[in-house]
């Protein structure tokens, strides 16, 4: 009877260990992020990513939110591998059975196709659904080389990458110095196409998001990404307004110049539509907004209606009925059977779903359903914070002690309700992504450049020096 236990367990609809996560999550955060369309402790636990694996580049950002050390560290497979290893297995301890996560650090294709594979397996060994985060100048071969194992034998069935283009970004093979967003477009373009000819070939599918710092030297560009990128096939677009973190030899612009508000409004004149926020939250809104939904020909129409309340009353159900059932890393055929165990036994799921269904299809339009794509794409912000703020707000926080200065206390807010976290091993904690950066990576970065030193170069003969970026060899060059 062992064999039918397994049944029943799989079919399940609600992990425990998964719905006891969620009820952490929920009680750890702020009242200020107890929000009505809070995601957090309601479907999920947040996101989450690596940190000290590979910090190496070789593109250079203005800005960088990279330590001026991470490019003087060793890209060393054995490292990286145990390195993942023991900061997966901490939040799989420390946060539940499920989550997303991010295989980030420096440029993650600077690892060995073998070793970015066997990390992408450790991931989701401990039960996290990982992304590659990518400048996105490699090539097919790489990618190929990703996917199959020895013998040309199929190892990842799906993959997940966010690529960073944006005209901040020097080093880019064939473009250098781009002269603005537009010219980034063919870049975009192939990036995308690689995972389409992936699929074609090798039966891999993907997950595309595309990143995109935003500063006053390019905030004006993003419609024009919005609208031009559309339907390349990315399923999610992020804008991250510049903050003063990392080395700061970079920093050229006076980011604050730019808010958030000014950000999300460029996103919503691309999308040429309103992009509500707070339907869906997730964790802190001054940190983070989201807006879901689909393009169907020339059009942007948000999966709920943030102003009908009836969709509101779809979106409180999902959270009241499927909010404790983990949809990451679970097959979708699997999925669809526990969804439907779950409909069965509150039937007045299917009468939402029902008038949910008539409504969108009223809102887009008979004729325009049938003659149009359905392309679902995400718009996303992530606001970071300045290295200074976050130093003193988490010296505060480890004190707990809570600040009467208005900036620091909202950034004490935000860090409480912090949506990504990253593991230390060493002492058995989680830190927020922005005290990661802003406050523990210079020191962590200079003990890694000692433990992973960059092997001396040999001055070469100018003709080698005049190949410094832009080349057209096989793999990304150095930018600096």
């Amino acid at each position: 009877m062992a064999w039918v236990r397994a049944v029943v367990r799989a079919l399940r609809p609600v992990d425990p260990e998964f719905a006891a996560a969620l009820a952490r999550r929920w009680a750890g955060l702020p009242e200020t992020a107890r929000t009505p369309g809070q995601v957090l402790g309601r479907h999920a636990v947040g996101c989450e990513g690596t940190r000290g694996a590979f910090p190496r580049c070789n593109l250079a950002c203005t800005p960088c939110y990279h330590s001026r050390d991470a490019n003087r560290v060793r890209v060393d497979g054995r490292h990286t591998l145990a390195q993942v290893r023991a900061q997966m297995a901490l939040l799989r301890r420390a946060r539940g059975p499920r989550a997303h996560a991010q295989l980030i650090g420096g440029e993650v294709t600077l690892l060995s196709p073998d070793d970015h594979a066997a990390a992408l397996q450790i991931m989701r060994a401990h039960g996290r659904e990982p992304m590659s985060m990518s400048h996105g100048d490699f090539d097919y071969g790489y990618l190929e080389r990703l996917v199959l194992g020895p013998g040309g034998r199929r190892r990842l069935r799906r993959v997940s990458f966010a690529a960073h283009f944006d005209s901040l970004m020097f080093g880019r093979r064939g473009i250098p110095r781009p002269r603005d967003e537009t010219a980034l477009n063919p870049y975009r373009a192939r990036f995308a196409t690689m995972f389409a000819r992936l699929r074609r070939e090798h039966k891999v599918r993907s997950f595309l998001a595309h990143n995109m710092t935003v500063t006053p030297a390019n905030l004006g560009q993003i419609a024009a990404v919005v609208r031009d990128c559309r339907a390349m096939g990315y399923g999610m677009f992020s804008f991250q307004p510049a903050a003063f973190v990392g080395d700061d030899r970079r920093w050229r612009e006076d980011y604050r110049d730019i808010t958030g508000d000014q950000v999300w409004a460029e996103i919503e004149r691309g999308a040429g539509t309103t992009l509500d926020h707070h339907v869906f939250e997730h964790g802190d809104v001054r940190c983070n907004r989201a807006a879901y939904g689909f393009w169907c020909g020339d059009r942007w129409y948000p999966f709920l209606d943030g102003g009908d309340q009836r969709d509101i009353a779809v979106r409180d159900a999902f959270f009241r009925y499927f909010g404790p059932v983990s949809f990451t890393g679970t097959p979708p055929a699997l999925l669809a059977v526990r969804l439907a165990l779950v409909a069965a036994a509150h039937p007045r799921i299917i009468a939402l779903a029902a008038g949910w269904a008539a409504r969108a299809a009223r809102r887009v339009g008979p004729r325009r359903l049938l003659s149009c794509r359905i392309r679902p794409v995400s718009y996303v912000m992530h606001q970071f914070m300045d290295a200074a703020d976050v130093t003193l707000a988490w010296e505060l926080m480890q004190r707990g002690q809570v600040s009467g200065e208005p900036r620091i206390r909202a950034t004490q807010e935000r860090l409480a309700a912090c949506h990504y976290a990253m593991a230390h091993p060493e002492n058995g904690t989680l830190v927020p992504a922005c005290v990661q950066h802003g406050v523990l990576d210079p020191a962590e970065n200079r003990a890694l450049r000692a433990l992973l030193p960059v092997p001396a170069v040999p001055p070469r003969g100018p003709a080698c020096r005049e190949r410094t970026v832009g080349g057209a060899g096989p793999g990304p060059v150095r930018g600096r």
